[in-house]
């Protein structure tokens, strides 16, 4: 008797996304996106590189710095998450949670975080 190896495959990926959490299966498909769009996957970030990053907003917050407005962002690709912070504006319009968008920026890394100021961006349809 012979075994059908990529039958097999198929239905073992078949039902570890049925038993999977619901997150787990949300950051692969999130990461898959990632890639469809050209993008590094947040991970892999190095600090001072100039990286594009996709994914989906999960936070927008006004948080002044030095008294000056900044608008913060948390971007999620399903492999971690980057801080954008944007300085001097208080919103941008299109900017918030669910939001997709892809950025370019240098990478700063800010008590072990990425972080990238005003970074270059470019507003996507959201996950739901």
């Amino acid at each position: 008797m012979t075994t059908d190896a990529p039958a097999k495959g198929l239905l073992k990926r078949m039902i570890g996304r049925i038993t999977a959490p619901t997150h787990e299966v949300e950051a692969r498909e999130l990461q898959e996106d990632v890639a469809d769009a050209g993008g590094t996957p947040i991970q892999q970030c190095c600090e001072r590189e100039i990286m594009t990053m996709c994914g989906t907003l999960r936070t927008v917050t006004l948080r002044p710095r030095a008294g000056v407005p900044a608008l913060e962002a948390e971007l999620y690709d399903g492999s971690g998450t980057v801080s954008l912070v944007w300085l001097g504006r208080r919103q941008i319009a299109g900017v918030e949670p669910g939001r997709g968008m892809k950025v370019t920026g240098r990478v700063a890394m800010v008590e072990g975080r990425p972080v990238v100021y005003n970074p270059r961006y470019e507003l996507r349809p959201g996950v739901g």
